[in-house]
């Protein structure tokens, strides 16, 4: 069997394996290549080989200044700004679960799950205050951000 290569700009992708092979070029772009029944398709990851390591390493308050306005769904967010933006209400992500995060008031205790469709937030009886039982809340990402945050930290 024999690899075809197809050169574009500074990148040679093999095609019967889907590798990538990058140029020394500083400017190259690097692609992978998606398997489609169809056609093969290049996709663009990032501009500049060492901008994901940038990425990668932003300190988290790099995170907070790319929110989205307060006013604006939590869809249109990105997974890393979310994660910045629970730290800096006092949220701390669970070690057997990322999606999982826990928070810990003087009034109470809570458990917030990034789930595919919604936001849980489980308020824990084992915590401070009187609850009898665990108590949980869904809120839809369609929600603004301001309004999902006033609703997790106004407690049970």
């Amino acid at each position: 069997m024999s690899t075809v290569f197809f050169s574009v700009s500074n990148f040679i992708f093999s095609n019967p394996n889907y590798s990538v092979r990058y140029s020394l070029s500083p400017k190259a772009t690097p692609f992978r290549l998606v398997r489609s029944s169809r056609r093969r398709l290049a996709i663009p990851v990032c501009s500049k080989s060492s901008e994901a390591e940038e990425v990668s390493a932003a300190p988290e308050d790099e995170w907070l200044k790319r929110l989205p306005d307060k006013k604006k769904p939590l869809y249109s967010h990105s997974l890393p700004c979310i994660e910045a933006w629970l730290r800096s209400l006092g949220f701390f992500q669970s070690r057997e679960d990322r999606a999982v995060w826990l928070i810990e008031k003087p009034e109470w205790h809570a458990q917030l799950s990034l789930d595919v469709t919604d936001l849980y937030v489980r308020y824990l009886k084992t915590g401070p205050g009187n609850l009898e039982k665990d108590m949980e809340r869904r809120f839809s990402y369609a929600l603004s951000r301001e309004d999902i945050e006033n609703a997790v930290l106004g407690g049970p």
